[in-house]
């Protein structure tokens, strides 16, 4: 099998919505934006060994390398709608291709994202997608629009894909139900694409928590200029760590990545209607924070108890290039 074949045998589905006016086959797609909208546009690179487990099930991993970049677009209010896809292979493994493309169009139908165009090369595992939205122009959720005062949210709930992590890495103990879940969490996150359409007019500011609340909530407060305190008590930690010492669960919760949660900001007065929102959606929002000032000299993100007092935390996002 050469390169040719192996994009048309398994990135050339019959199946997919056509979105585009022009997808694989060319040197280049062609697409037309439509007239009122704006363009979102991420990209995100998955390395074997760096961002997933060398013997991960291919069609979970198909599956997740769509998620993460459909939560970017999630993150800013969109639609996603088109996608590109550079993966390089040790070698072409029928088997491991026919999951990894089952699992990546799996989740492409239930968006109607198409596959446009990418490329394919031999060497270490390596996976990038680049995706296209659009949003309705001026609609587009943000980092730089939040305000002291404003509510901090999250979806979901947090800590189990960190905790198969940390299983994995550090022999975290999990009995086997949990550690399903867990890996469920890690392997197969839901994007909020929903959740995000319905946050425009309603939040402030958003993104997507790929490595951390408190790290990336960070984000938000450096894009605009504000800091944030976070309510230690208030997490919506995963029910599924229970077991675990409470120490532990806080530490998976606010630092843990791989959740692909949406964390927002929104006006006070916006409350009862996000609540009003997580009951249609059927998914949890919890509010965990508020946004302050800004302060000469204080940390961006503070962790506070009940009672107001700070707590001490020395975890933040990770970092690819950290020591």
């Amino acid at each position: 099998m050469n390169e040719f074949d192996l994009i048309k045998r398994y990135f050339n589905p019959a199946t997919q919505p056509a979105v585009a006016d022009l997808g694989i086959g060319d040197d280049a797609a062609l697409l037309t934006p439509r007239i009122g909208y704006q363009q979102a546009i991420s990209v995100d690179m998955l390395v074997s060994g760096r961002h997933f487990f060398a013997d991960v099930d291919p069609w979970r991993l198909g599956y997740k390398s769509l998620a993460v970049n459909l939560s970017d677009i999630a993150a800013m209010g969109g639609i996603p709608r088109w996608f590109t896809l550079a993966l390089a292979l040790p070698s072409a493994d029928a088997g491991w291709l026919d999951a990894f493309s089952r699992g990546l169009f799996h989740l492409a139908q239930l968006h109607g994202v198409e596959l446009v165009g990418g490329d394919t090369t031999r060497g270490p595992l390596t996976l990038s997608i680049q995706i296209a939205g659009e949003v309705e122009t001026g609609t587009a959720l943000t980092r730089c629009g939040a305000s002291a005062g404003d509510d901090v949210w999250v979806s979901g709930v947090l800590g189990a894909a960190a905790a198969a992590v940390a299983h994995r890495v550090e022999g975290l103990p999990l009995v086997p139900d949990v550690l399903m879940r867990c890996k469920d969490r890690l392997e197969m996150p839901t994007p909020r694409v929903a959740l995000g359409r319905a946050l425009r007019g309603l939040a402030s500011a958003c993104l997507d928590v790929s490595d951390g609340i408190v790290g990336d909530l960070r984000h938000i407060c450096e894009r605009s200029g504000v800091r944030a305190e976070l309510f230690a008590d208030a997490l919506p930690v995963d029910p599924v760590l229970t077991s675990l010492p409470l120490a532990t669960r806080q530490k998976l919760a606010l630092a843990g990545g791989d959740e692909y949660e949406l964390c927002f900001c929104a006006p006070t007065t916006h409350r009862e209607q996000i609540l009003r929102l997580a009951l249609e959606l059927d998914l949890p929002l919890t509010r965990v924070g508020r946004m302050l000032a800004p302060l000469a000299g204080a940390q961006p993100v503070q962790l506070v108890d009940e009672k107001g007092a700070t707590l001490v935390f020395s975890h933040g996002a990770f970092d690819h290039f950290g020591a």
